[in-house]
């Protein structure tokens, strides 16, 4: 999660395009980007098998339209299938993420989440 949200702030930043990437972690947070809360609200439905998930993907397609409706449930797949392949393996978080990555543990509070191995 560490390294995406630091390249989605490296795309707004090329792009000149403001971004709050607390909103990854806090849903009460507008993430500044178009269709940003849609894209929130959708992909929290699928995480959490809500009942809701019909009308966040409807939101969604109204704010992105159909094709950014799927493009977004591939992604949630696609982070699905490596959090579970790491999950699967043991996959620590190691030392070096966490020092590159400081800043955004501390701006999203992970530092609360503590599953490294401090081995490597």
């Amino acid at each position: 999660m560490l390294s995406h949200t630091r390249m989605l702030s490296w795309s707004a930043e090329i792009n000149q395009s403001p971004v709050d990437v607390r909103a990854v972690t806090d849903t009460t947070i507008d993430p500044l980007i178009p269709g940003g809360v849609a894209l929130l609200r959708f992909t929290d439905a699928v995480l959490t098998r809500s009942e809701n998930i019909d009308a966040t993907a409807e939101a969604a397609v109204a704010e992105l339209g159909p094709r950014g409706l799927v493009n977004a449930a591939a992604v949630i797949g696609n982070f699905q299938m490596m959090n579970r392949v790491a999950d699967g393996t043991g996959m620590p978080t190691g030392k070096g993420t966490r020092v590159r990555h400081a800043d955004l543990i501390e701006l999203l509070g992970l530092a609360r989440i503590d599953h490294a191995d401090d081995s490597r």
